[in-house]
C-alpha cells in the first residue's frame, strides 16, 4: 500500500486541490488540466447492484456520473474516485453502460469505467487518488471533522 501511496502522491505533484476544499473548483481544474468540458451529472440507478460512479469520456468531453441516492459526502467521493481514473489515465468497459444508457452511441465513446467494487489495480490507485485529493484541503480525513466522518461511516 506504501508504494500505492507514493505512485499515487507524485501523479498529484502540480495539480492544484482547492483549499477548502470545493468539487465545482477540483473539476475545473481537471477540465482545464485536460483542455476539455468535464460535465458531472447526478444519475438516478447508480447503486450497489449497478456503479455507483461512472466515467465516460467521448471525443469532445469527459463525463462523470454518480449515485444522487447517497450522502453529499459519499456522492462528493465518488466524484473523486471518478476523476481519479481520469487523472490516472486509466481505461475499462462495463456492461452496465447499456443499462443505464440505451441510447447511447458505444462508438461515441471512447473510454468508460464504472465503479463497483475494489478488485483490481486501477480500483485500488482510484480509491487512493480520490482519498489523497481529499486529504489535502482544511476539512480533509487528517482533521478532526474528517476523523468524526470517518467514525460515522462518512466517505
Amino acid at each position: 500500500m506504501e508504494g500505492l501511496r507514493r505512485r499515487c502522491e507524485a501523479r498529484l505533484r502540480g495539480l492544484r486541490v482547492p483549499d477548502p476544499f470545493d468539487l465545482d473548483d477540483f473539476c475545473d481544474e481537471v477540465a482545464a488540466l485536460r483542455a476539455r468540458p468535464l460535465i458531472r451529472r447526478a444519475v438516478p440507478g447508480l447503486s450497489a447492484e449497478a456503479p455507483c460512479g461512472l466515467w465516460i469520456g467521448t471525443e469532445r468531453a469527459d463525463h462523470v456520473f454518480y449515485d444522487p441516492g447517497t450522502s453529499p459526502l459519499h456522492a462528493e467521493h465518488i466524484v473523486l474516485h471518478e476523476l481519479s481514473h481520469i487523472l490516472c489515465g486509466h481505461s475499462g468497459a462495463d456492461a452496465a453502460i447499456g443499462r443505464l444508457f440505451p441510447d447511447l452511441d458505444p462508438g461515441a465513446v471512447r473510454r468508460m469505467l464504472g465503479r463497483v467494487g475494489y478488485t483490481d489495480a486501477q480500483e485500488r490507485e482510484a480509491e487512493m487518488m480520490a482519498s489523497l485529493i481529499r486529504g489535502r484541503s482544511a476539512r480533509g480525513p487528517s482533521t478532526t471533522l474528517g476523523r468524526f466522518a470517518d467514525a460515522l461511516g462518512f466517505e
